[in-house]
């Protein structure tokens, strides 16, 4: 299992928080698209590093167009010497509509056309085929020369397609790399739902499951003394109350008969009341999204969930913890 980790939210030392990432062992790191660009600081990332993986985790693919995504994930896979992962996902509705002013409409199928029309992009730019896509969403017929960056010299970049639903898993496994899991994923649902649509994608797409990745930002609830667990689950519980009161995210909570705590989330959160959202989260809850574990038990407890399904996790702890604090953390997956 790789581990991957993050470079934060703002641009501002990216390039360091990368090297440091690198230098403690680190497989990739993921920008996440928030109140700043995501590809911006994996430009930074790739000038203090070498080895190390850089994805978009995620781009919102339906605030841009294909072509402006295939040019965007073609320059930074040349400039990291092919180490890019572009990582997409379709975001809500009301943020595509009402924050991005954009088209929404049959996110799968648009989704999995917006893919194709991409591949079919590099595919022009890389063998000099002619740019012929026409979709029922998307069009691209026109490249001349002078638009053309030409082939480049590390291949096509690995495209990875957040999906929570089975549609949306359906598609990145037929049109995708690699599949992000959300972090607002239990283990039950994973194996109950997601990696069944998945193999069944592969299949109709002739694909091999060790040629596909997994990745999965999941949550942990870690901390040295009582006041720091405790701190942490706090954390974690109102985050997790914020993605429980989106309705796209309630067939989680329904598989384990939780489905009125969504009720009861989306409701609060109309009414801006945050902490008590936070609040609703009990510890039955939180153990069945968290690994809630001491820093020294954290990699144990995340293979025994995710180990035999998961190729990629990374550390989904939103709070603050000493960067040396995941050190420990971190050797103790690469020793197993």
């Amino acid at each position: 299992m790789k581990v991957d980790g993050g470079i934060g939210f703002d641009p501002d030392g990216a390039g360091e928080s990368a090297r440091q990432a690198e230098a403690a062992g680190y497989d990739g790191v993921w920008s996440p698209e928030t109140g700043h660009d995501p590809f911006f600081p994996l430009l930074l990332a790739a000038q203090t590093t070498e080895h190390l993986e850089l994805g978009t985790g995620i781009a919102v693919a339906f605030a841009r167009s294909p072509m402006n995504l295939a040019m965007l994930a073609n320059d930074l896979q040349a400039y990291s010497h092919g180490r890019f992962m572009l990582g997409i996902g379709s975001q809500i509705r009301p943020h595509i509509t009402k924050r991005f002013s954009m088209p929404w409409s049959h996110p799968a199928p648009r989704m999995r056309e917006l893919i194709l029309a991409m591949r079919a992009i590099w595919d022009c730019w890389n063998h000099g085929t002619k740019l012929d896509f026409r979709g029922d969403f998307y069009t691209h017929t026109l490249m001349t020369p002078f638009f053309n960056p030409g082939p480049n010299p590390y291949g096509v970049p690995k495209v990875f397609l957040a999906a929570v639903g089975e549609l949306m898993t359906e598609v990145a496994g037929e049109v995708a790399d690699g599949l992000l899991v959300h972090g607002f994923t239990t283990e039950r649902y994973v194996r109950e739902v997601t990696m069944p649509a998945l193999e069944r994608s592969l299949e109709r797409a002739g694909k091999r499951r060790e040629d596909f990745q997994v990745s999965y930002p999941g949550f942990v609830v870690t901390g040295t003394t009582e006041e720091e667990m405790s701190a942490a689950a706090t954390a974690v519980k109102a985050q997790m109350a914020f993605y429980g009161s989106t309705p796209a995210y309630r067939p989680v909570l329904e598989l384990h008969g939780w489905g009125d705590l969504q009720t009861e989330l989306n409701r609060l959160s109309k009414q801006g009341e945050w902490v008590k959202m936070g609040e609703c989260i009990d510890d039955e809850v939180l153990n069945a999204f968290a690994v809630v574990a001491e820093p020294d038990k954290v990699p144990e407890a995340v293979l025994a969930r995710f180990g035999d399904i998961v190729d990629r996790f990374s550390f989904y702890a939103p709070y603050r913890v000493d960067p040396e604090r995941w050190r420990p953390v971190l050797a103790g997956f690469k020793k197993r």
